[in-house]
């Protein structure tokens, strides 16, 4: 049998996801082993940039594509900062319709003995707020101290994510309406308002929701005052946009303070180190010729009497033709901005073959994902200012203090001799559950402990649970100034004996606030001297950020921490500060949404393998990433939408039991 080529443009989460299933996954039947790859047989993987995948792969910028962790002095022994994808949200093994939880990235982790690393990624369930000139906290807000803005219904005596659950009452409650994700995959397609609206509303019991913008909606229920608070005060205005409502009911469950993720102590990147090197291992051990290209992408594709032809550009030439091959099977692992800058290469040229990118419906399909731009500037400093034990304390300090039982935690406490008895009763506590809860105060921890085991604590057992407990990250404070969001990072440094550093992510915004910072990319004296189109910054890795940027975040988070009249000099220098424009190419996006009146349920099944849109074709082309999957601007998303593309065009076996847990929509 003749040895195939399998080809992967892209070697972010769901490329590098591909090629370790590509390898690793057992086929369904006995005939698909010829479909994996086996003995003799290549597999290229392209890398527009060059990512810092291990000793022998040294690159630029940490792993990860819109992932990317960033240490302080660039050594990773040191404190660290997200500065694009940063948590997952733990699955806890179940197969059950009603279990949460991102179950690949928990699978993968765990496969690649991770989880040892894994930590909670805590989100403070009294955020702290600084919206339009008000300094307030979560719990505060009541009809005696409203929020600045004049909602109707008394709108403003309510936290501001009481408008998303306002909206989505209209057809999903409590009690009624989608509870697993099968279920929301139906409501993507057929569900609709329920809720009598008054005759006053544009929108009316009956309506499809997928046909209605989520921005439209909003402003219809809550009214302008209404819609800028949840605007305001949710952090994200990507999640407000005129995006596809049935979607957005689902998307924005996950933006309620108190929701439970968590991260890897080697940063998030690590995973994607991880995923090379069992490629590099497990390509060695099957007789698999292994070729990975940085600094090269993929220019333009095309299938001819049944072959798939690409050509290659360098990262030196991105817009020329270096190299035209030939392959088996290629999966395009990348999001819309340039699997349109793909297509674009042969879209307005006379050429042979067949152009599937190029294709009206698969067009159509493509711009289904609107592109959301990101930002992110993380600083460090050698002090955490912003707590309430600093020095001068804060007018207002992000309540981030809180405690949390993990499995290291027990370990630490067993360690300092805690009674072994008690370590068992709270580690299998049902009623009150103490691991992994989080408590927001000492007070309710010890109480909840003690009616675990039983009996009450000694004052140095109190104080050995706390200690071991406590968390100080991470927040986020939220904004309508352009810093948006911050979120507390502090001291996570590998090496604890060493002087503490602590890191905050300073700046998380979209949509129209990325053009705020961009233009702070430069000082005062500098003029352009590269085309927007031709800034690879995401690329290269962070940047530094100049004076005149930091003096602005300086100015912002006085006023959050300190303060609406405060100097920005109540916020130190900084000891370092670089941030990450991801609206710039290649990704020109730093996660996407679903436009209204789509049907997402039928994209996310045609576009993976986007010839099933066009009539009579047949062609080993694939999409693959978060962009086009059912859970955007998450890891979770492309790695589901990789792993679908291996089940039902590759028979390879499922790598988790998926009855329960579709990878993308079924369509009805």
């Amino acid at each position: 049998m003749k040895n195939k080529t399998y080809s992967i443009f892209g070697a972010g989460a769901s490329g590098l996801y591909t090629a370790w299933r590509l390898l690793n996954g057992e086929p369904n039947v006995e005939q698909d082993q010829s479909k994996l790859l086996n003995n003799g047989d290549t597999l290229e993987l392209y890398d527009w940039g060059q990512y810092d995948f291990s000793k022998a792969h040294k690159g630029t910028r940490a792993a990860g594509a819109r992932v990317c962790t960033w240490h302080y002095e660039n050594d990773k022994t040191k404190s660290y900062l997200e500065l694009g994808g940063m948590r997952y949200s733990e699955w806890d093994g179940k197969n059950e319709a009603m279990s949460g939880g991102h179950r690949l990235v928990t699978t993968v982790i765990k496969q690649l003995d991770l989880d040892q690393y894994s930590v909670p990624f805590n989100e403070s369930t009294n955020p702290l707020y600084y919206l339009r000139t008000k300094n307030m906290y979560y719990n505060d807000i009541s009809k005696t101290n409203p929020a600045p803005y004049n909602v109707k219904n008394d709108g403003a005596s309510q936290p501001p994510d009481n408008g998303f659950n306002i909206v989505e009452n209209l057809a999903v409650t409590e009690h009624t309406g989608p509870q697993t994700r099968a279920e929301w995959c139906k409501f993507y397609q057929d569900g609709r308002i329920t809720a009598d609206t008054p005759a006053s509303s544009v929108f009316q019991k009956g309506d499809l929701l997928k046909n209605i913008g989520y921005w439209n909606l909003m402003f219809d229920q809550l009214g302008s005052e209404g819609y800028n608070y949840t605007n305001d005060g949710n952090g994200y205005t990507s999640n407000v946009i005129n995006w596809n409502s049935a979607v957005a009911f689902q998307a924005n469950n996950e933006f309620t303070p108190g929701t439970e993720y968590k991260t890897l102590t080697h940063g998030y990147s690590s995973m994607f180190n991880a995923l090379f090197d069992a490629i590099v291992k497990l390509a060695k051990h099957k007789g698999v010729n292994f070729e990975y290209h940085p600094n090269t992408r993929l220019h333009s594709i095309l299938e001819i009497k049944g072959v798939i032809h690409y050509s290659i550009a360098t990262r030196e030439k991105p817009d020329k033709k270096s190299v035209t091959k030939t392959t088996s099977a290629a999966w395009l692992a990348m999001p819309r901005g340039p699997l349109d800058l793909v297509a674009q290469a042969t879209r307005y040229e006379d050429h042979k073959g067949l152009d599937v990118l190029n294709h009206r419906k698969v067009q159509l399909y493509l711009e289904s994902a609107v592109l959301q731009p990101s930002y992110k500037v993380g600083m460090f400093f050698d002090s955490p200012w912003w707590m309430a034990n600093a020095v001068p304390p804060p007018a207002y300090p992000a309540p981030i203090i809180s405690y949390e039982v993990t499995t290291d935690v027990l370990k630490a406490l067993a360690a300092e001799g805690f009674p072994k008895p008690y370590l068992v009763e709270i580690e299998k506590s049902k009623n009150p559950v103490i691991m992994e809860t989080p408590f927001a105060a000492a007070s309710l921890l010890i109480s909840n402990v003690e009616t675990c085991i039983g009996a009450p604590l000694s004052p140095a057992q109190q104080a050995q649970l706390l200690s071991a407990a406590e968390r100080n990250t991470i927040g986020p404070s939220v904004t309508d100034t352009p810093i948006r969001q911050v979120v507390y990072f502090g001291n996570n440094a590998l090496d604890k004996s060493a002087k503490p550093v602590y890191g905050i992510l300073a700046s998380y915004d979209d949509e129209q606030f990325t053009s705020f910072w961009e233009e702070l990319e430069y000082s005062t004296e500098s003029v352009e001297k590269t085309a927007f189109s031709e800034n690879y910054q995401p690329l290269v890795g962070p940047r530094k950020a100049p004076e005149v940027m930091v003096k602005m975040l300086r100015q912002q988070l006085a006023a959050v921490h300190f303060g609406p009249y405060a100097d920005y000099s109540a916020v130190p220098q900084p000891l370092e500060t670089r941030y990450m424009d991801w609206s710039l190419p290649p990704f020109n996006a730093g996660y996407h949404a679903y436009a209204a009146h789509y049907d997402i349920c039928d994209v996310q099944q045609k576009i993976r393998k986007p010839s099933q849109l066009i009539k009579g074709a047949d062609t080993n082309i694939f999409i693959v990433g978060e962009a086009y999957s059912n859970d955007q601007a998450w890891v979770e998303g492309a790695f589901c939408t990789a792993e679908s593309v291996l089940n039902d065009f590759f028979g390879v076996k499922p790598i988790i039991d998926n009855t329960e847990y579709p990878f993308i929509c079924p369509c009805s």
